[in-house]
């Protein structure tokens, strides 16, 4: 096979920014990214910490919930508000996680519908439709 003399060049207009001490990659700013697409990772975060937590109780790492608050250096009251989520209805979670749906809820929303039935938090947390 033989080469062809002419090279073809794309280029994409990016800027980049620190945030958080970190390089962040911005398109171009004709290009809408999709908000209505968009985890937010706010919940992800919480809901891994939870679980993270979960786990921590259930190996005897940290026993209490005062134990891991001590050691994430938090209030234990946050610990046992956050630590809701990693019961979530596992629809909830499965949605929210291995579906990627993004949730009609923030992350405060969210700890108040973990305290209700799991036949009642799909519906709220993603809405009717």
């Amino acid at each position: 096979m033989s080469k062809s003399a002419e090279t073809l060049r794309v280029v994409i207009p990016l800027t980049f920014r620190k945030k958080n001490g970190r390089p962040k990659i911005l398109p171009p700013e004709d290009v809408m990214p999709f908000p209505e697409r968009r985890q937010d990772p706010h919940i992800l975060r919480a809901i891994g910490r939870s679980w993270g937590w979960r786990r921590k109780i259930e190996a005897g790492t940290a026993p209490t919930i005062r134990d891991i608050a001590e050691i994430e250096k938090i209030s234990a009251s946050l610990v046992a508000r956050y630590l809701r989520l990693a019961y979530l209805a596992p629809e909830v979670m499965e949605a929210l996680l291995v579906e990627r749906r993004v949730p009609a809820v923030r992350v405060l929303d969210l700890l108040k519908i973990a305290e209700r039935h799991w036949a009642e938090q799909m519906e709220a947390v993603f809405g009717k439709g």
